[in-house]
Order: C-alpha cells, then structure tokens, then sequence
C-alpha cells in the first residue's frame, strides 16, 4: 500500500437524503457516493424514486432531510441554476425538449444559467455537434420535428454543453427502438472513457 497516495474524496456524496412530495415519501434515508470519474446506474421499479433523488440533487426537488455533498461543498436545497454553475447537469426522463425551438437554441438552453462569452457558447457547440453529428445536420429544424432518438440526443446535448464533472441521465434509453438505444449507449460508453462521471 502506498501511503503516498492520497485517497481523492468522492465526488458526489449523499448522506440520509428523504424527499416527500406532501404526506407521501419518495425517498427514504438514501446515502451513496459517487468518485470521480465513475459511472452508476440506480436500478429500481416505476415510482421507486430513482427521478426524485435525481432531481434532489439538481436542486429542483427540495430534500426533507439529509445531506447532498458535491466536491466537498454541501449543496442541499441549492437553487438548480447555482448547482448547474457548480458543473451538475441533468437530462431528464422524457427528453423535455423545447418542441418549437430549433436543435440550436435547445443547445444554447444548456448554458443560459452560465453566462458564458459568445465565443466559449460556439466552442462548446461544437464539441457537441462533434459527438452528435445527426444534430449538426438538422440545427436549424425545430425539435419537435426530430425522431425520439434525435430528441434524446439533443437533451443530452444541451445537457453536455454546460461541460459538467457529474451528468445525470433519467432512463436514457426510454422509449427507444434497439437499434437507437445502443447508439446512446455507445455515447454514454465514450463519455465515461472521457473521463465525465455519470
């Protein structure tokens, strides 16, 4: 063993964390950490809280108790736009694509909490556009009109142009033909080798 080596604290970590939406408890007591670089996938059946404890940590659900650790910096009931500033994106169950915007203008939606320069915004599109190129192709088309698996694309598209340390994918895969779901696979396999944890 060598002493040397620091231990690099996890990334992510949550302590206890409970969620109720009034009387009823989404969530109960859950604690996991998540290091740097890792990929986890929570497995559980509909309505066993696995969209409530991601969007816990997103700052759009707020805990009813418990602790949400990122980098070191507790986070809990942090505002979204200040927990996306901090390198947290997520890409929602359902896509959620604004249908009558163009593939672009959703991209940009990804960055708009950010307040970045013009030029950083094109630079990051383009890396995107890169790793999508069906997107490139169809910038200008307004979402709607693109097929589910685009649509998935898009929504982890916008989310990656916030270039986050920790991205948060809600069923990726869901209602996608086979054939599409191994492509987004194939993406999310590239990403975590490019070091992103997820």
């Amino acid at each position: 063993m060598d002493l040397n080596k620091a231990k690099t604290p996890p990334l992510l970590v949550l302590e206890g964390l409970t969620v109720h939406y009034g009387a009823a408890q989404a969530l109960f007591g859950v604690s996991l950490q998540v290091a740097q670089g890792e990929t986890v996938a929570l497995v559980g059946a509909n309505g066993a809280g696995k969209t409530s404890l991601l969007q816990a940590i997103m700052g759009l659900v707020r805990p009813s108790g418990g602790r949400i650790v990122f980098q070191g910096r507790e986070i809990t009931g942090w505002p979204p736009t200040k927990v996306a500033r901090l390198g947290l994106a997520l890409c929602p169950e359902g896509r959620e694509v604004f249908g009558d915007l163009t593939v672009a203008e959703n991209l940009e939606a990804g960055v708009l909490a950010l307040g970045l320069s013009r030029g950083e915004k094109e630079a990051r599109l383009a890396e995107v556009l890169a790793r999508f190129p069906r997107l490139a192709e169809r910038l200008r088309q307004p979402a709607a009109t693109l097929s589910g698996g685009e649509q998935q694309m898009l929504a982890m598209g916008r989310a990656l142009m916030a270039k986050p340390r920790l991205l948060l994918l809600d069923e990726p895969s869901l209602g996608l033909a086979p054939l599409i779901t191994d492509e987004i696979f194939n993406i999310i396999n590239q990403l975590s080798r490019a070091g992103v944890t997820i």
